[in-house]
């Protein structure tokens, strides 16, 4: 980690985060990282994706928000030139322009809907310079879940780009390195491979699973050559992608109030199903 950071400064900033971020809705996998593991992540994160214009394929955890936060406020010495949020939840879309506004940083960072199921919009298609993902882990589909999100971090980065990607990582869990090993080999063939790789790293607020670790791995483009054109995703591939009998059939999940911390009630959010389903 870098040594120069005032890590005490750092978890004050990270706090405004925390206390901006809505609930997470656990029949969608949104299962967030603890504090401390979120400031080291958003340190460690700021460095590697620094001066780059960079994509979040979804971002329940904030780390978007807590690193642009950490560089505006110069806790650390180097971040990103831009950040564009993805996320089908529009809590969370509004959470970041929000806060952006707030802090007065939406020229650095800024968000828009955006579900996984549809191919990456035109006008973001291979024109960012790195990605970050933190997936629906995929123990109930083979990683197809992983794999998605991955897919459009990469189709939404140029040849040459490079992605964090954040994975369960259990030795006695065999699926966690199934998927890992699936999701390199994924990567190997859109033409990326493996920078490096930090194991066993986060910890979550996850009651049915408290000591399930995360791991972290980077992997850099390394051809010219654009991969296949961004296309939606197969029905098939939408199976499970929550957990075991969750599949992927809503778009969006919409804000209708306030979110209180904690649970989200029902009362503050509706979900919209995709058409044809």
């Amino acid at each position: 980690m870098t040594d120069d950071v005032d890590y005490r400064a750092a978890s004050n900033a990270i706090s405004d985060v925390v206390q901006n971020r809505p609930a997470p809705l656990r029949e969608f996998d949104q299962i967030y990282m603890k504090a401390g593991d979120l400031v080291s992540m958003a340190v460690y994160s700021a460095e590697r994706l620094a001066d780059q214009h960079v994509v979040f394929i979804g971002d329940g955890d904030a780390v978007a928000l807590a690193v642009m936060h950490l560089t505006t406020q110069g806790i650390v010495q180097r971040g990103p030139e831009s950040i564009l949020v993805l996320d089908f939840d529009e809590r969370i879309v509004n959470s970041v322009l929000r806060f952006a506004d707030s802090y007065r940083m939406e020229h650095r960072i800024t968000a828009r809907l955006y579900n996984v199921c549809d191919a990456v919009p035109p006008d973001i298609e291979g024109r960012k310079d790195a990605f970050y993902t933190n997936p629906p882990w995929g123990a109930s589909n083979g990683g197809e879940s992983v794999l998605a999100f991955v897919e459009r971090g990469i189709e939404a980065t140029h040849p040459r780009g490079y992605g964090l990607v954040v994975l369960g990582d259990d030795d006695e869990l065999q699926w966690t390195q199934d998927v890992r090993a699936i999701t390199q080999q994924r990567a190997l063939d859109r033409g990326f491979i493996v920078s490096e790789l930090t194991p066993k790293w986060h910890i979550y607020h996850l009651d049915d699973a408290p000591s399930l670790r995360s791991c972290v791995i980077g992997f850099r483009g390394f051809t010219d050559v654009p991969g296949p054109p961004s296309q939606p995703l197969e029905e098939e591939r939408r199976l499970n992608f929550y957990g075991r009998e969750s599949p992927l059939i809503y778009r969006y999940v919409r804000e209708r109030g306030t979110v209180a911390y904690g649970k989200a009630p029902e009362s503050t959010y509706a979900v919209e199903p995709i058409d044809g389903i």
